[in-house]
């Protein structure tokens, strides 16, 4: 896709100053506008790319988010125990969900970890399908940042399929 090879046009300050721009309405809003812009826009992509296309784009939006996240809003400089520590705070604190690591191997840089009450999936009604493509790709963008090698995340547990936690497993390309 042309996107792969292309320079981000993205950087942090587009975002802006919220805080100024919205002193009445603050920083927060409901997880259900944030689901209508994310699911109406993934209708979309779908209708004109094809589900996987739509897909391959919510990762690599994603990605780009988690490496951004990881720069602008993570502490970097610690070992990888303080980084997940880190990450677990800021993405609560922040309203995005629940990370839990359930298992990690160091040696082969793979994990499965947790998300429970993220921002894209917890109580949407199960379909059999995982819909969390965005999140594996802020995942492997946040991993990527932190250690400079390049990751894969999938989803194999959602609350679509029945789960009441999105699980992830983490590997190094």
């Amino acid at each position: 896709m042309k996107y792969e090879n292309a320079a981000s046009k993205f950087n942090w300050s587009l975002l802006g100053n919220i805080e100024s721009g919205r002193t009445t309405l603050g920083l927060d809003m409901p997880v259900l506008v944030y689901r209508l812009f994310q699911f109406t826009l993934r209708d979309i992509l779908e209708r004109e790319y094809g589900d996987e296309t739509a897909s391959q784009l919510f990762r690599a939006a994603g990605h780009l988010a988690g490496m951004e996240f990881a720069n602008n809003v993570l502490d970097l400089t610690g070992d990888f125990d303080y980084f997940i520590a880190n990450l677990q705070m800021k993405l609560q604190e922040l309203k995005i969900g629940i990370l839990r690591i359930e298992n990690a191997d160091f040696n082969n840089m793979t994990f499965t970890l947790t998300v429970s009450e993220d921002l894209d999936c917890s109580g949407l009604p199960v379909s059999g399908d995982t819909v969390c493509d965005y999140d594996e790709g802020f995942i492997s963008g946040i991993l990527e940042t932190y250690t400079g090698k390049k990751f894969d995340a999938k989803e194999i547990d959602c609350w679509s399929t029945g789960d009441r936690t999105c699980r992830f497993n983490v590997r190094q390309q």
